[in-house]
């Protein structure tokens, strides 16, 4: 059996592999030395925000701030390869729909407007203002602004998504699906009900203080590697790093910083994690249920032996709503259950509380592995009901902290990308800007898939992202974008989105983050972010744009909603001139951007208040509150477990990818090389089914609704993973992610929790 692509893991996430990781992408990018340069003013106070991921930036700012995965962003934006017209011209829509995600995208930089013709089934070139007039025709045709999609990518900046929203609400809609609605979504909702509000409640500086860190459903070392700089350096001065993670991931366990020049003469590592449990698939929210278990059985042996509390009682009373009754449902669940569920120990879990009740400031820290789950927001509640016991929000070194993916997918429902918008800003935005705003709450990303399917929706615009291999059910999804009458893309490279163009399709070349965005005057233009600890800085590219003929997001936003609502409301051309005009409007709608164009000139920018953070609860009682739900009837695991030959699967991204991106097709940390198609899975596993690695199946995804889903010729890949949870790419393995299985209150895709089973292959 060919194993070849099976190879050796790094020894640890970064060091000497990580600097050739880098190296070898600037080479590829045909820019090696530009790049370099441009790398320098990555995440710096005069520079440009990494294209990346949302980790936060230090506000004293003392570090010099990137990493990996923030150079191949870079090295892939800032690529000398060009998709001209003649590579369209070259290409049938048909011939590239046959490439993967990788071939694809490689052929580079989009440089002019484009527009399908079906007859020739061919993007032809078309003038800015032919585009923006019909795309506005057809939008205006539209009977009712209800039938029109417009979704948003994290990596749009706050004037670009403002303004989207403003175009938006002025048309008379409020459909805006967006990624958030596959990612953080639970964070938000579970974080509202609990504290009162929806995002992180730490600093960055918080982790310079905490005592302990627990990291739940979280993968760092690829998928946000600046977080393993502060968690190393956290290690390094004594603090306990407490990792729940069904997958053994090397930079949990240790890493090696490339910026020291110590660690890197001598090879050495740090490692990471003091401790690591590997629970089932949707067992977190038991695991958090166990150690609150030992939490509070260790109160009452203190209290019992004449001791201090473990409890912190000051903050329970005076801050916290419904902890006896969640003392109760504690109490209530047994340790058979939690073991059984959660797939760990009694003496594991309380061996985790251990360290929680030994510390005396706490971050917890999660990410998708928590949040794409049926019962994620009950989980996420549950994190929260495990850090009030003892105190551990709203003071220094210790708090909530999801962490969000895309850069700035935390900044874009801030500013109003949001389909279910707060009745206080839509009143802002009526005073402000005098019209009727729509009321009516709008459709999520499953919503949208749901109302092109049907028919409901026939226009999708797409504010950058690649909306078809990032949603479930991905052969549903294809249908539904080419069956619509207007499907548009504003991007900065080609992707399968753009390969099921509807009955009229544009793609719309952007700026990357990294290029300057000069106004008619030729003065640089500012964009900003916000960062997953509320951060809020400014972002100015300095590479020269790929191609003459690119519009920024926020000209071709302006362009669009021109030709479409007119200027009755609004003068587009005239804040897309001046993005400090963009600014005032979201100083005067948006709470917290008080004096915004100054405070986002300073070094680091500002923070957005928290009032959680502050011990000020936004909730319905003015209190923390508690939630106490029982723990979920079974897991995916654990249906798995019923069924002879049934699997658990989560979909997660190599160490050479960002979302959909695919950087290349390598993931040392995990051994494979050259390869993406294949299963992780426990070697006894594999040994009760008679495999061995490399063997070829089909996965088959068994949800019940009459629906075949199979992923085609996978190898297997023996993993440290627990037995019957397997784990595989995405977006290749979206196809199995069934449209109808979605996080209760959340409506997010379950991407973690895919029950599936295998059908063997012939041997290639």
């Amino acid at each position: 059996m060919d194993t070849k692509f099976i190879g050796k893991k790094s020894a640890a996430a970064g060091g000497w592999g990580a600097l050739k990781s880098c190296g070898r992408q600037l080479l590829q990018s045909g820019m090696p030395i530009s790049g370099a340069r441009t790398m320098l003013k990555a995440n710096q106070p005069d520079g440009f925000d990494c294209p990346g991921c949302a980790w936060g930036d230090p506000e004293h700012g003392s570090s010099f701030e990137f990493c990996e995965n923030g150079v191949k962003a870079v090295a892939w934006e800032a690529t000398e390869k060009r998709a001209t017209p003649g590579f369209f011209a070259a290409n049938t829509v048909s011939d590239l729909r046959r490439l993967g995600d990788y071939e694809l995208e490689r052929n580079g930089r989009l440089t002019h407007p484009m527009r399908y013709d079906a007859a020739s089934d061919r993007y032809l070139p078309v003038a800015w203002e032919d585009a923006f007039a019909e795309i506005g025709r057809i939008l205006k045709g539209l009977d009712n602004p209800d039938r029109a999609e417009f979704y948003t990518s994290g990596r749009a900046s706050n004037e670009a998504a403002f303004l989207y929203q403003l175009f938006v609400r002025v048309y008379g809609t409020n459909n805006f699906p967006d990624c958030s609605n596959m990612c953080h979504e639970a964070s938000g909702i579970a974080m509202r009900h609990a504290v009162g509000v929806g995002k992180g409640t730490v600093l960055l500086e918080d982790f310079e203080q905490a005592d302990a860190i627990f990291v739940i459903g979280q993968n760092p070392g690829t998928n946000h590697p600046r977080m393993l700089g502060d968690l190393r350096r956290a290690a390094l001065r004594g603090a306990r790093i407490v990792v729940f993670n069904p997958i053994r991931e090397r930079g949990l366990e240790r890493f090696s910083d490339p910026q020291d020049k110590i660690e890197m003469l001598r090879g050495a590592s740090t490692d990471i994690a003091s401790h690591y449990l590997q629970p089932h698939l949707g067992g977190d929210m038991a695991a958090v249920r166990g150690m609150a278990k030992a939490v509070l059985a260790a109160e009452d042996a203190a209290v019992a032996a004449g001791l201090s509390p473990v409890l912190d009682h000051v903050f329970l009373a005076g801050h916290c709503g419904g902890f006896a009754e969640y003392r109760a449902a504690v109490e209530a669940t047994c340790w058979a259950d939690i073991e059984d569920q959660s797939g760990l120990s009694r003496e594991e879990i309380e061996r985790a509380a251990d360290v929680y009740i030994k510390s005396e400031r706490v971050i917890c820290t999660w990410a998708m592995g928590v949040t794409q789950h049926l019962h994620s927001v009950a989980t996420i509640r549950e994190i929260a009901n495990f850090m009030f016991l003892r105190g551990n929000i709203g003071r220094p070194g210790a708090g909530l902290c999801p962490v969000r993916g895309h850069s700035n997918v935390q900044g874009d429902r801030t500013v109003g990308i949001d389909e279910k918008p707060a009745d206080d800003f839509l009143d802002a935005l009526e005073k402000h800007f005098r019209f009727a705003v729509p009321r009516q709450h709008g459709h999520n990303v499953l919503a949208a898939i749901g109302a092109m399917l049907d028919g409901s929706a026939e226009a999708f615009i797409g504010l950058g992202g690649n909306f078809a291999r990032a949603t479930p059910d991905s052969t549903l999804v294809e249908k539904a974008l080419r069956r619509l009458k207007l499907t548009v893309h504003i991007a900065t490279k080609p992707n399968h989105s753009h390969l099921m163009p509807g009955e009229t399709a544009f793609i719309l070349p952007c700026l990357g983050r990294a290029e300057m965005d000069l106004n008619a005057a030729g003065n640089s233009q500012l964009v900003s972010v916000e960062d997953s600890m509320s951060m809020v800085h400014g972002s100015a590219g300095i590479n020269r744009p790929a191609s003459p003929h690119l519009l920024s997001e926020v000209a071709i936003i302006a362009g669009v909603a021109r030709a479409t609502v007119g200027l009755s409301v609004v003068d587009w051309a005239e804040l897309a001139e001046d993005y400090d005009r963009i600014r005032d409007h979201i100083e005067a709608t948006v709470p917290g951007f008080e004096d915004y164009n100054r405070r986002l000139r300073r070094p680091r920018g500002f923070h957005l208040r928290n009032a959680a953070a502050h011990r000020e609860w936004q909730t319905p009682n003015g209190k923390a509150s508690f939630s106490c739900q029982a723990l979920p009837q079974q897991t995916v695991h654990q249906r798995a477990r019923k069924r002879e030959g049934r699997f658990a699967l989560q979909t997660f991204r190599s160490h050479d990818q960002y979302n959909t991106t695919v950087y290349g097709l390598d993931d040392r940390y995990r051994g494979v090389y050259g390869e993406r198609q294949v299963i992780f899975i426990h070697p006894e596993d594999l040994k009760a089914m008679n495999a061995e690695a490399g063997d070829r199946v089909d996965v088959v995804g068994e949800h019940d609704d009459g629906i075949e889903r199979v992923a085609r010729d996978f190898r297997f890949v023996p993993y440290d993973i627990p037995r019957g949870s397997i784990a595989g790419y995405y977006p290749e393995l979206n196809v199995l992610v069934p449209l109808g299985s979605a996080g209760e209150e959340s409506d997010t895709p379950t991407s973690k929790s895919i029950l599936v089973s295998f059908r063997r292959r012939n041997a290639a």
